[in-house]
């Protein structure tokens, strides 16, 4: 902004000189154009000059503008399709990812549900077997103690007030 005020007053300046100085831009001057010499103001030729190259300029930067202003909407829109392809790349690794841990999860869950039936199936045989030790256990112990008291019975070591069937008789 401030390089155009800059420019503008330039060229308001040059213009103001022209004006002032009118007469001498207008005095006929014989120029030589390297062929030929022609009669003509030196100062208007200048001063045309000056307009041509100024408008020649102001197209040029005109030019450059809107040719970085058509990149910048190709790049915006370039940049916009890039985005749009990111997202759509996250979205997939996230629904991958969610597809991934369901599987896994099933898989710990089946695995899970695998090893509780095995140790229930373990337990069971385990109160089984602690069941059959302890009625084995109960069964020799009986046995033991029948095979005593008969040995007492046998010996007559048993006070008569037992009987055989560990009842107390009353006296």
């Amino acid at each position: 902004m401030i390089r155009a005020i800059v420019v503008f007053l330039g060229l308001t300046l040059v213009g103001l000189f022209a004006l002032l100085n009118w007469d001498a831009f207008t005095t006929p001057t014989a120029l030589s154009l390297g062929v030929t010499t022609v009669q003509a103001p030196l100062g208007l030729v200048m001063l045309g000059m000056l307009v041509f190259f100024s408008v020649v300029f102001v197209v040029w930067a005109m030019s450059l503008q809107a040719g970085a202003l058509m990149e910048a909407r190709r790049l915006t829109r370039e940049l916009q399709t890039q985005r749009e392809l990111a997202d759509k790349a996250e979205a997939s690794r996230f629904t991958e990812l969610r597809a991934f841990l369901s599987n896994e999860l099933s898989t710990v869950s089946v695995a899970q549900e695998q090893m509780r039936a095995v140790l229930v199936s373990r337990m069971d045989r385990v109160q089984d077997a602690a069941r059959a030790s302890q009625e084995e256990t109960a069964n020799t112990l009986s046995a033991y103690i029948g095979e005593l008291e008969d040995r007492l019975e046998r010996a007559r070591v048993v006070p008569a007030q037992y009987e055989r069937n560990d009842v107390l008789v009353s006296r």
